[in-house]
């Protein structure tokens, strides 16, 4: 990886690329003029620093590649989010390649200040979560609870007072249900769509009915204990890959934002450029 030269922040407003690196997706968000112009959901694999820049040249068509002897368009920064370490030098040397200068890497380091931590050990708490909770206290207002149902269904709540508190990780719709498939023998995969009713007629209906209803009943009962834990009624908004499929089975969840987390880093890029 080449070395890390200072660059001067680009202004307010600028265009800026953000990269949310999961365990199973990586979300790459374009922003323009601070509003969110588009994301691209890509699976999570190994790869080089040259794929990675190919990939942000070809979802963002903004040029990372050189072409004819010209340098490439650049956006204004990038914002770089991972809780997957073996990906994330990967995709920063890309960012780098792509904007000229090193991205802002969402840790509890970087939020020092801005946002108070009160887990345990602050730099245990993933960097989804950490800009879940920038973009919940400043969107959606506090307290907050953010559901974010990817590879594992994460709780996380900001207090009244705007610090992040701490939640509850559960495993996630399509973690449950992979493994559910793999160790019954008997049990057939199912597409993962919303289910005409509980009382399953068939088994495919049946696994429908208890994976995604399940999952909604138990997204129900953890806001609900977690908010009587709370001072406040919080806000609550789910976000990540199942959102839009687990959420309006809910009752508590509030607000559906798929790029809730994209958002959190723009936050987060904006008060420290």
């Amino acid at each position: 990886m080449p070395e890390r030269r200072a660059h001067p922040r680009p202004a307010r407003g600028s265009d800026l690329v953000t990269v949310d690196i999961g365990n199973s997706d990586t979300v790459v968000g374009r922003f323009r003029g601070g509003a969110l112009a588009g994301f691209w959901r890509l699976t999570s694999s190994r790869l080089t620093a040259d794929e990675a820049t190919l990939m942000l040249d070809l979802v963002l068509g903004h040029g990372c590649v050189r072409a004819a002897g010209k340098p490439p368009a650049r956006p204004g920064g990038a914002v770089l989010c991972s809780v997957v370490p073996n990906l994330t030098l990967v995709w920063a040397e890309a960012l780098e390649r792509c904007t000229g200068r090193a991205p802002l890497e969402v840790t509890a380091a970087t939020v020092k200040g801005l946002l108070p931590i009160r887990y345990h050990d602050p730099t245990a708490v993933g960097a989804d979560r950490i800009a879940n909770a920038l973009a919940a206290r400043a969107l959606y207002g506090t307290p907050a609870i953010v559901v974010d149902l990817g590879t594992a269904t994460s709780f996380d709540c900001v207090s009244r007072e705007g610090a992040y508190l701490g939640g509850a990780i559960a495993p996630g719709v399509a973690t449950s249900a992979e493994e559910l498939f793999r160790r019954a023998a008997r049990v057939p995969r199912v597409e993962l769509r919303r289910p005409q009713r509980a009382l399953g007629r068939t088994t495919e209906e049946s696994l429908r009915a208890g994976v995604l209803w399940g999952a909604a009943g138990m997204v129900d009962a953890l806001v609900r204990r977690l908010s009587r834990e709370m001072k406040g009624t919080p806000h609550v908004v789910a976000t990540g890959g199942w959102a839009k499929a687990v959420a309006p089975e809910c009752e508590t969840v509030q607000a559906v934002d798929e790029g809730l987390t994209l958002k959190g880093m723009r936050i987060l890029w904006e008060e420290r450029s």
